[in-house]
């Protein structure tokens, strides 16, 4: 089966109005099965203490510290084009982070060519250990800005592209369509950021090998039952030239520890070529020392 990606201007005007777009199907039943094997295996890993790089309950954003894994439990596996992955399991999260279907989509969604886009994050996010919720929240704008401010950084151009990609059924994103547009009203500054319900709010459910492309900055939170198996890609991609607050979002996880290290020339054909030409637009970016954190838990 091949994917139908939706015609580029379908896909911008869904996410240009709701904040987000769903790409159903977007994986064929091989693929699905594939990237769960590999996705068992790094969350065994994780979950066993024999990967470093893993989001750490109940904490929501980075640092993330490893020793209270086996205290508290995990909920993401980080770092999945990691050049100490093991091989095989890279080389597949790889393919996956690379392939047509994600290439075509972020750049019809960003109108750009492949040459524009930067190598940026590939996690995971998984079944948390104890049933665990993150508080509404914008990615890259603390919840203490003025609506002055919070205005003025909605209406910044979108430089990537941020998606889930389902491989079990998935209902842990939440939303509220159209908030990438506006600033917060009184009622959404004042609610318990944990506990109330948003006016308008929709669940966004996938089915295994659907894909959800969603601004990063849409008022949103994730809901996460410890008894519901979850595997949900999450990744990113840039387009360069990017301002320092980009730069921080991406960098602020880790990754420009060890990019320089990875290697992406086993890839098929053109896709290495591709990700070579990504991951070095990357470390133009910088290294990630000292750009501190976007947000704090």
């Amino acid at each position: 089966m091949t994917c139908r990606i939706p015609p580029a201007h379908e896909l911008r005007a869904a996410l240009a109005r709701d904040g987000f777009v769903r790409i159903p199907q977007a994986l064929a039943v091989d693929q699905l099965e594939r990237y769960r094997k590999a996705a068992s295996r790094a969350a065994e890993r994780a979950r066993a203490g024999q990967w470093p790089y893993v989001r750490t309950l109940p904490k929501q954003f980075p640092p993330w510290p490893l020793h209270e894994v086996q205290q508290h439990g995990i909920w993401g596996v980080q770092h999945l084009l990691h050049p100490d992955m093991p091989e095989e399991d890279k080389e597949i999260f790889a393919e996956s982070y690379f392939s047509e279907t994600m290439i075509t989509s972020v750049t019809s969604l960003l109108q750009c060519s492949r040459d524009d886009l930067v190598l940026e994050l590939y996690n995971m996010l998984v079944r948390p250990d104890r049933d665990f919720a993150l508080r509404w929240h914008r990615d890259d704008i603390p919840p203490d800005v003025t609506p002055e401010q919070e205005e003025e950084r909605l209406r910044e151009p979108m430089m990537h592209a941020q998606w889930n990609m389902a491989l079990y059924p998935d209902s842990s994103l939440v939303v509220v369509p159209g908030s990438h547009k506006r600033a917060r009203t009184d009622m959404e500054r004042n609610a318990d950021p944990y506990e109330d319900d948003m006016p308008g709010q929709k669940v966004v459910k996938m089915e295994p090998g659907d894909v959800i492309f969603y601004i990063n900055n849409i008022l949103h939170r994730g809901v996460y039952d410890s008894q519901t198996e979850r595997m949900t890609l999450h990744g990113t991609m840039g387009l360069k030239g990017a301002d320092p607050a980009r730069a921080r979002n991406i960098l602020q996880h880790g990754i420009g520890s060890w990019a320089a290290r990875a290697d992406f020339s086993g890839l098929p054909g053109d896709m290495a070529k591709l990700a070579v030409g990504m991951q070095e637009r990357l470390l133009d970016m910088g290294s990630g020392e000292d750009v501190g954190f976007s947000q704090t838990d």
